[in-house]
C-alpha cells in the first residue's frame, strides 16, 4: 500500500509540473502572440480605454472658386456600418480587377495597409493605441488660432509671434520612442486616403453656402480632407491630413483631388512656383528671369485663402473650438506630413509626420517661428522616413526623375524639427524607388519590419534653392537685394494693378507648350487677404 501510494504521489507531481509547464507554453505563445500583434487593435468596448483612439469626425475644404466651402461629418454608428460596407465592396471589386486580364487603372481604392496583423474589413471602426510622453516645448501661451490668426493671414512681416511664446516642461507628446504609436500614426495618416464617397451626411461650417452639391468640391474634388481621431478619457484628439493624390505617378489614381494637390505640392516645394526649365508652365506669376523671382509674391502665393496651408488652418481652427481643452497631435505622410509640420510649428502643437517632402523652405515663407528665436531642441516636430525614398530625400528632382515626367517640382530637401531615418539602402539593399514613398510601404516594410524605431536627431546643415536669388519685390532694385535660400520652381509673370477702390493681382490662368504665358486673369482681393 505504500509504495501504491508514493508511486501515486509520485504520478502526481509529475502531472502538476506537466501540467504548469503546459501552462507555461500557453502563456508564452499568448504573450508572443500579443506581442506581435501589438496594441493596435482593439475591441469595440474599450473603445474609451487610457490612450485607444478612435476616428470621430471627417473635415473637407475646399480651395480654389470653393475655398469658402468647409464641412463636417460625424462619424457615427450608421456612418461607419455603411462605410465598412462600401470599402468591403470596394476591396472585392479592386480584387476582381486585379485577376482580370483587362487593362485595369492599377488603382488602389481602398488605400489600407495589406499587412495581416493589421487587417480589418473596415478601416472607420478602426481602433488605435497610442502612448503619450512628457517633452519641453516651445509653443505660444494662448494656442486660440483667432489669437494667432494674424500670423495666418496678416502680413507677417508686422507679427511678432515669439513674443506670446514660453517654454513648457509637461507638454504631453506622442511616444516616439514607442514602436506600436508611432505605427498607429501611421495608420491614422493612411486612414486618411480611405476613399468612400457619398456617404454620410455632411454639417456646413461656412455661410453664405451654395446648398447645391457641386461634383468639384468634396470627397474626389478640389479640396483638403482631416481626419479626427479621439480618446475621451485622456481627452487627446489626433488631426490627420490627408496626402497627394498623385497624378501620373505609379499606382496613384486620377479621380481624388488630384489637381490641387499637384498645384500645391509644385508651391510648397518647388523653388519658385515650378519653374523649372521654359517648358514647364507655372503654379503663380512670381518668376522674374532666369534663376531670379519675387520672393514676396510667392510668400502672398502661400497665404492665399485658396491654398492649402490656409485651408488647413480652418481646419485646425475648427478642431480647437470642438475640443478647447484638448490635448492636440498633428500626423500626416507626404504632403499631409508637410502642412501638419507647418500647423505644428504655427499654433505649437506636436506632429510625427511620414515621408513629408522638405517643408523648411515653406516655413520660412511663411514666417514661423525657428531658431534661435526657437532653439531647436525645443521644437516637437519629428519627419520618419527612409533613405530609398527621393521625395522625403529630395533627390526627386531633375529633367529625368518620375516627379519632373509627372509634373512635379520636388525641389526642397531640407526639413525642421528633427528626423527620424531608416537606412533601407544599407540595411535592406533597396534601390532609391518613387514606390517606395507610398505609407503601405513604410508601415508593412519598414516600420513593422524593424526591431527598434529610428533614432530621430536634428537634421545636417542643408540649403535649399542655393542658386537662386530672391527680391522682396520684383520693382526694387536688384543691388539692394540679397539672395535666399529656396529650390528651382515657377514660370511666368506678374503684374499690379491699382484703381482707387483696391488693389487686383493678375497672374497667368493659360500657357502655350513652351510655357509662355497666354491668358492672364485676376486674383480676387480676398483670396490675398
Amino acid at each position: 500500500m505504500g509504495s501504491v501510494f508514493d508511486g501515486s504521489k509520485r504520478f502526481a507531481g509529475l502531472r502538476s509540473v506537466l501540467l504548469a509547464a503546459f501552462c507555461g507554453v500557453l502563456w508564452w505563445v499568448y504573450a508572443v502572440n500579443r506581442r506581435d500583434r501589438g496594441p493596435l487593435i482593439v475591441a469595440d468596448e474599450t473603445a474609451t480605454a487610457p490612450g485607444v483612439f478612435k476616428l470621430t469626425h471627417i473635415y473637407r475644404h475646399g480651395v480654389h472658386e470653393w475655398y469658402q466651402m468647409h464641412q463636417r461629418l460625424d462619424v457615427t454608428d450608421n456612418f461607419v456600418q455603411e462605410a465598412g460596407a462600401m470599402y468591403r465592396m470596394l476591396r472585392t471589386a479592386a480584387a476582381a480587377d486585379a485577376d482580370s486580364e483587362d487593362d485595369n487603372d492599377g488603382r488602389d481604392y481602398t488605400e489600407w495597409t495589406s499587412s495581416a496583423k493589421f487587417q480589418t474589413d473596415n478601416p472607420f471602426a478602426f481602433r488605435f493605441k497610442l502612448k503619450s510622453s512628457l517633452i519641453q516645448m516651445a509653443r505660444p501661451r494662448e494656442r486660440d488660432p483667432e489669437l494667432l490668426s494674424s500670423s495666418v493671414h496678416g502680413n507677417a512681416d508686422d507679427v511678432d509671434i515669439l513674443r506670446h511664446w514660453t517654454v513648457e516642461d509637461d507638454v504631453v507628446a506622442p511616444d516616439i520612442s514607442d514602436k506600436d504609436t508611432v505605427i498607429s500614426l501611421a495608420l491614422m495618416s493612411s486612414n486618411a486616403y480611405v476613399q468612400i464617397p457619398h456617404t454620410g451626411k455632411w454639417r456646413n461650417l461656412t455661410t453664405p453656402w451654395n446648398e447645391t452639391e457641386s461634383p468639384n468640391f468634396g470627397w474626389d474634388g478640389e479640396g483638403l480632407r482631416g481626419h479626427i481621431f479621439y480618446n475621451e478619457v485622456e481627452n487627446t484628439v489626433v488631426l490627420s491630413i490627408k496626402g497627394t493624390s498623385a497624378q501620373g505617378l505609379p499606382g496613384s489614381g486620377e479621380d481624388e483631388t488630384t489637381a490641387s494637390d499637384k498645384l500645391n505640392d509644385n508651391l510648397l516645394f518647388s523653388c519658385c512656383c515650378a519653374r523649372v526649365s521654359y517648358l514647364w508652365a507655372t503654379v503663380c506669376g512670381c518668376y522674374i528671369k532666369s534663376l531670379t523671382c519675387d520672393e514676396s509674391c510667392v510668400e502672398a502665393e502661400l497665404r492665399r485663402k485658396d491654398r492649402y496651408y490656409s485651408a488647413v488652418s480652418e481646419i485646425y481652427r475648427d478642431v480647437y473650438l470642438q475640443y478647447p481643452n484638448a490635448t492636440i497631435w498633428l500626423t500626416g505622410h507626404s504632403l499631409g506630413g508637410a502642412l501638419a509640420s507647418l500647423l505644428a510649428r504655427t499654433f505649437g502643437q506636436p506632429a510625427v509626420t511620414f515621408e513629408a517632402p522638405g517643408e523648411l523652405l515653406a516655413a520660412k515663407r511663411l514666417h514661423l517661428p525657428f531658431p534661435p528665436g526657437l532653439p531647436s531642441h525645443l521644437e516637437g516636430v519629428w519627419h520618419f522616413g527612409h533613405t530609398a525614398d527621393p521625395i522625403f530625400m529630395g533627390t526627386c528632382n531633375g529633367a529625368s526623375s518620375t516627379c519632373s515626367i509627372a509634373g512635379y517640382a520636388m525641389e526642397t530637401a531640407c526639413h525642421t524639427g528633427k528626423v527620424c531615418i531608416y537606412d533601407v539602402v544599407k540595411d535592406k539593399g533597396w534601390h532609391v524607388n518613387i514606390l517606395n514613398h507610398k505609407i503601405h510601404t513604410v508601415i508593412d516594410k519598414i516600420l513593422d519590419d524593424y526591431e527598434e524605431v529610428a533614432l530621430c536627431e536634428e537634421p545636417e546643415p542643408c540649403v535649399d534653392c542655393y542658386n537662386w536669388n530672391f527680391w522682396r519685390n520684383r520693382d526694387e532694385d536688384p543691388s539692394s537685394t540679397s539672395s535666399s535660400t529656396s529650390t528651382s520652381t515657377s514660370t511666368s509673370t506678374s503684374t499690379t494693378s491699382t484703381t482707387t477702390a483696391t488693389a487686383t493681382t493678375s497672374t497667368c490662368v493659360g500657357y502655350n507648350w513652351w510655357g509662355f504665358c497666354t491668358e492672364w486673369g485676376r486674383v480676387p482681393p480676398q483670396m490675398t487677404r
